[in-house]
């Protein structure tokens, strides 16, 4: 192992290695320096980088732990110092990889963005529904909140995936899966409503296959849709932080608020694995914590 380098050179040959090798941006390769210098820094007097051993890096995150430090942050920090002592492996440089036996930070999905049942009634409700596309939209957003449907599942329905007679919207979801999901009575009337009156407005004399049209005759498309959410929401005096799947959020964790059985939403929503629908239930645990707490005499 070589001990006559400095630490400066190994790691700026480390960033000119990984622009050369992969192209990463200016602002991509500031953080993985910025990284090793806050680990270089805390290691003066310890160590150096060419001698760092696993148990160095280990005193190093139980620091940045005790400093409150995120698990995504800590994941892009062993990120780094993989990278970097992998480069150095390869290079000869050290004659071990003191990060092989760390263990990468378990990650937590971060909970979803919801609105409460009172939000969504205001939003439901914003559209001018005394004209075609504020009629239109009322639909779509009706339609949205009762099926839990994805975003680009909703604007590419077409004409034979619904059937009004029996309430039931067909999906085709991720993996070219089919679902059946019924839309309840209001979204029903609603869309019976749009597809009666402003639809055939709104086209005029083009034809067109799918249900949600724009007034150029085309599918309704992922960007518009989501304006339409973002100007609705405004106008509902919303200012939560909102996503293309609010309502799709909050049609799950409304459904198990109200005592959904967690397997039945998980084929609402389209779910394969029960794993990714039980994210809902923690939100649906702070909800009921929250209420004990403003509700129960002693919470």
């Amino acid at each position: 192992m070589n001990r006559d380098r400095t630490d400066a050179s190994p790691l700026s040959r480390f960033i000119d290695a990984l622009w050369i090798e992969e192209g990463l941006s200016d602002n991509t390769q500031k953080s993985y320096a910025s990284d090793l210098l806050h680990f270089q820094n805390w290691l003066a007097g310890r160590s150096s980088l060419l001698e760092v051993e696993t148990s160095d890096i280990e005193g190093y995150f139980a620091e940045k732990y005790r400093q409150k430090a995120s698990s995504r942050s800590l994941a892009r920090l062993l990120s780094t110092l993989r990278k970097f002592y992998r480069y150095l492996l390869r290079e000869h440089l050290i004659e071990a990889d003191p990060t092989l036996l760390i263990d990468a930070p378990k990650l937590g999905k971060p909970l979803p963005k919801t609105l409460s049942e009172q939000d969504v009634d205001a939003l439901l409700e914003a559209p001018d529904v005394k004209t075609h596309l504020g009629l239109r939209d009322r639909a779509m957003l009706e339609l949205l909140y009762a099926t839990g449907l994805r975003v680009s599942e909703l604007i590419s329905l077409t004409l034979n995936q619904v059937n009004l007679r029996q309430g039931v919207v067909r999906v085709v979801g991720k993996g070219n899966k089919d679902r059946l999901v019924p839309m309840g009575e209001q979204a029903e009337e609603w869309l019976d409503l749009y597809s009666r009156q402003s639809r055939p407005l709104i086209l005029g004399h083009r034809q067109s296959n799918d249900i949600f049209v724009t007034e150029r005759g085309s599918a309704m498309t992922r960007q518009a849709f989501w304006y339409i959410i973002k100007r609705q929401a405004e106008s509902a005096g919303i200012r939560k932080p909102l996503s293309p799947h609010t309502l799709r959020h909050a049609f799950a964790t409304h459904l198990l608020n109200h005592g959904a059985d967690l397997r039945v939403v998980q084929l609402l929503l389209g779910h394969s694995d029960l794993s990714s629908t039980q994210i809902y239930t923690h939100i649906a645990q702070e909800r009921l914590k929250d209420m004990h707490a403003r509700c129960h005499p002693r919470g």
